[in-house]
């Protein structure tokens, strides 16, 4: 028996018992599809956990006076807004930009009550390390830190209720510091942080130059450098952490880190996850394995008259389980092929009336119609090895 031949009578076999052969796939179908999901599912949370995180600010290190417990500190201690200079010359062809943050609070009258608003002093470069976009208006230029000029930009949350919205709020005058400063622009972040940023939903920006003189101490908090490259990170992280330490007083402790280790730590989560899910879906298909082998069984012992005159005019054991395994096989395939479709057309689906990008994997694909294949032959190959080893007598005499 040639394998078209055995091709040929497994359809005609599964064509007899329709509604056995559609619940016997049913299985792999959801099993396949659940394979490819998973797999989808993964990379999706995957990719939107490093855009969130990069989202803060690519190749990002960020550095900070600690002062250990017991210890005592000193005004010189805290980072400067020289460190900061100094960051820019000694790090000039490696990094991007290098920025810092001075923050206090200032009362103001917000939808008729006061309250506390949070003033961020900083600088130009601050928009393109922290990743902010300007929603209307301008960011601070050079110009306005370099000749202390009186400007602010609201959080667009805080336009909206000054101002009833983004636009309204441009060339308003606002009131801090018993001094009046013009909007020039409203801002978000790119990435919603939630308030673990310095970046609070009522914040209002201004020049570091100018809030220096507002505050009692010099104390920038954090220090942003933005590195070009990140395999240039941990290397440019230790220089950092050496410009601070030798241009302070011994003792004085600084803490710098980076992104890197969230995003390894969200790509490790991602991994398990995925691998968890995966063994969900496996075992799908392996219960629904069983139950292909259950069915083949239970054919193989209807089949047992069928399988001895086959037997009986000449058919080898190699033919019959052959063509048994065949059965298997296709059984496992059609739902594996229709698995397959119904776990691409889903995110295709969400893709078209959701307009969310999900990206769907081809390995994936790969993978799921692989172990259809697998799963058709190692469960068939009991039921086909006992069709096959039948005595065609006792075969013949079943009833």
């Amino acid at each position: 028996m040639f394998l078209a031949e055995a091709v040929r009578f497994s359809a005609q076999a599964l064509r007899a018992n329709p509604v056995r052969s559609l619940l016997t796939g049913l299985g792999m179908v959801i099993g396949t599809a659940s394979v490819i999901l998973v797999v989808t599912i993964s990379l999706t949370s995957r990719d939107y956990i490093l855009q969130q995180v990069e989202g803060v600010g690519s190749n990002i290190i960020f550095a900070y006076n600690v002062t250990a417990a017991g210890a005592s500190t000193s005004e010189a201690d805290y980072v400067k807004m020289a460190d900061i200079d100094a960051i820019r010359r000694e790090l000039a062809g490696d990094i991007i930009a290098s920025t810092g943050v001075m923050s206090t609070f200032d009362g103001m009258l917000v939808g008729g009550k006061q309250r506390e608003i949070k003033i961020i002093g900083t600088d130009e470069a601050y928009k393109p390390v922290r990743n902010i976009v300007v929603s209307s208006g301008r960011f601070l230029d050079q110009s306005d830190v370099a000749l202390r000029s009186k400007v602010a930009l609201l959080t667009d949350k805080l336009a909206r209720r000054m101002y009833g919205g983004e636009t309204g709020a441009l060339h308003q005058v606002v009131r801090l510091f018993g001094l009046q400063f013009t909007v020039v622009g409203t801002f978000h972040e790119k990435v919603q942080t939630f308030g673990q940023s310095e970046v609070e939903d009522e914040t209002i920006l201004i020049p570091i130059t100018v809030l220096r003189y507002f505050t009692p101490t010099e104390r920038i908090d954090p220090l942003y450098v933005q590195v070009r490259s990140p395999k240039q990170v941990d290397r440019l992280a230790i220089r950092v952490q050496e410009i601070l330490t030798t241009r302070h007083r011994p003792g004085a402790t600084y803490r710098v880190e980076t992104l890197t280790e969230i995003l390894n730590a969200a790509k490790n989560i991602s991994l398990i996850l995925s691998f968890v899910l995966v063994l969900v879906s496996a075992i799908t298909l392996v219960i629904s394995g069983i139950g292909i082998m259950n069915i083949m069984l239970v054919t193989v012992t209807e089949r047992t008259r069928e399988i001895g005159v086959r037997l009986s005019v000449g058919a080898t054991p190699r033919e019959i389980l052959l063509q048994f395994l065949t059965e298997a096989v296709l059984v496992s395939l059609g739902g594996g092929f229709i698995g397959i479709l119904v776990g691409v057309a889903i995110p295709l689906s969400v893709r078209v009336f959701a307009q969310i990008r999900i990206p769907i994997s081809a390995v994936a694909i790969v993978v799921a119609f692989g172990v259809s294949c697998l799963v058709g032959l190692i469960f068939g190959m009991l039921p086909a090895n006992r069709a096959a080893h039948l005595n065609p007598t006792e075969a013949l005499r079943y009833e």
